[in-house]
């Protein structure tokens, strides 16, 4: 069994695996979640992996692309108070239209994500 903790974003480390974004993670045995700052004009390809993902919306907002070259792709604009459900595998991509903060959580964890492939 693992030990219960209390952690505070502000003194976890920071990284920023690619331009126009910065983002702290706390990594459980089960699940994942980020804390992120995506700048504005953060782009991020279409991409998908096997983890569940969830994306809410602290403030700002964020384009996300959906279903990418399948018959179902659309384009919805997220703002603080939302959250985005991603099933495994499903593709998508994002775009910040203005500086936007976002908890990111995945399941399984997941040492990579799709910034980290770009």
């Amino acid at each position: 069994m693992s030990e219960s903790k209390v952690l505070t974003w502000s003194e976890l480390p920071a990284d920023c695996p690619m331009p126009l974004i910065e983002r702290r993670r706390v990594i459980g045995s089960h699940m994942m979640i980020s804390k992120v700052r995506l700048s504005k004009g953060f782009r991020l390809a279409t991409h998908h992996h096997a983890n569940e993902q969830m994306v809410c919306v602290l403030s700002g907002r964020a384009e996300f692309v959906l279903d990418e070259g399948t018959p179902s792709e659309r384009r919805v604009m997220l703002g603080a108070g939302q959250v985005l459900v991603l099933p495994p595998d499903a593709p998508h991509g994002c775009v910040a239209h203005e500086d936007t903060d976002i908890l990111d959580l995945f399941s399984p964890p997941s040492e990579r994500t799709g910034v980290d492939r770009s």
